[in-house]
């Protein structure tokens, strides 16, 4: 999957005819690569357009511009046969177990209906059967398929949500935020299935998370967002270990630590607020940004996302000038 100046602007209506007056930019100008058999974990805080991105590679929300290419092919400019086909090889968990699944269809006809819709099965015995074959993938009971959402706990609602993803086989699955709403235990559960099934069966992930310790168990590499952009990209390890961007090192400092007695440096970002509405003509970290090297520059020019280090990019003028802590 490769993803090249992604964009999707949401218009700003006011006044009696409802006129667009502006634009927020949740995603602007986003290009990242996700390779074969890896995880990119894709964070950020909340309203940074992470989700929005995701679902932009699905077509679930349309792009405003921008291309991606999925096995050669430009997933945005396929007309409607052309998207039916690929999806079958794209797929989505969602991040609410409550609010994804259809509380009116059974687990059989929820897994089951990409199967139906794409003509996998040819009969109700080959659904149920297949069905039954996907909930003890992912740790279910199959005698489960004639129960109904309500039925379930969280985490069992969320392997309901992987089995439908993984029903037609694909190739790449976006994992939105597909632990966030579940307690901690259980996460550790879905995490280690997810891992085991990416094993099993050479599975892509874009994983979507604002929970930086969770991404530190799944990916093979991070890509951090703010206010629509990428600032910082990198190998997991390396990441965590010198991050390069003062957002990026925000970030990492609010993660809570085994010993909270031990020293830790603290990198808290200015309270201030900015939007992708705003016309920003330098850094959109500017009037947050913690490090005390910030200048006249980081105000008018808006830096690129540039290399600073082996496999290592920041959007950040100081960003191959590691900080102090």
């Amino acid at each position: 999957m490769a993803v090249r100046n992604l964009r999707k602007y949401f218009p700003v209506r006011k006044g009696l005819l409802s006129r667009v007056v502006a634009h927020v930019k949740a995603v602007d100008d986003v290009s990242f690569e996700v390779l074969p058999g890896e995880t990119l974990g894709l964070v950020g805080e909340s309203g940074c357009g992470k989700t929005t991105a995701g679902r932009s590679l699905l077509r679930l929300i349309e792009p405003t511009a921008g291309e991606v290419r999925f096995e050669g092919r430009d997933v945005l400019a396929a007309d409607r046969q052309e998207l039916r086909i690929m999806r079958r090889h794209m797929q989505i968990i969602f991040q609410d177990p409550y609010a994804s699944l259809n509380p009116r269809m059974s687990v059989l006809d929820i897994v089951g209906e990409g199967l139906r819709v794409h003509r996998v099965v040819r009969s109700r015995a080959e659904l149920r059967d297949r069905v039954r074959e996907l909930l003890g993938l992912v740790r279910l009971d199959p005698n489960y398929v004639n129960r109904y959402p309500h039925e379930f706990s969280g985490g069992q609602r969320q392997r309901i949500g992987v089995a439908r993803a993984l029903s037609l086989d694909p190739k790449f699955i976006v994992c939105d935020e597909a632990v966030s709403a579940l307690d901690v235990s259980v996460q550790a559960q879905v995490l280690a299935l997810l891992r085991d099934l990416q094993t099993r069966r050479g599975l892509t992930y874009l994983f979507v998370a604002h929970d930086l310790a969770v991404v530190r168990q799944m990916a093979d590499r991070v890509a951090v967002m703010y206010l629509g952009r990428i600032v910082e990209e990198a190998p997991a390890a390396q990441l965590f270990a010198d991050p390069r961007h003062p957002y990026t090192r925000a970030l990492l400092s609010a993660v809570p630590t085994p010993n909270p007695t031990a020293p830790q440096p603290r990198s808290a970002l200015r309270d201030a607020t900015a939007t992708g509405a705003e016309f920003i003509t330098g850094c959109p970290l500017y009037v947050r940004c913690p490090d005390p090297r910030r200048e006249e520059r980081c105000h008018t020019v808006r830096p690129e996302l540039r290399d600073v280090a082996p496999e290592q990019r920041a959007a950040c003028h100081f960003g191959d000038d590691p900080a102090d802590g």
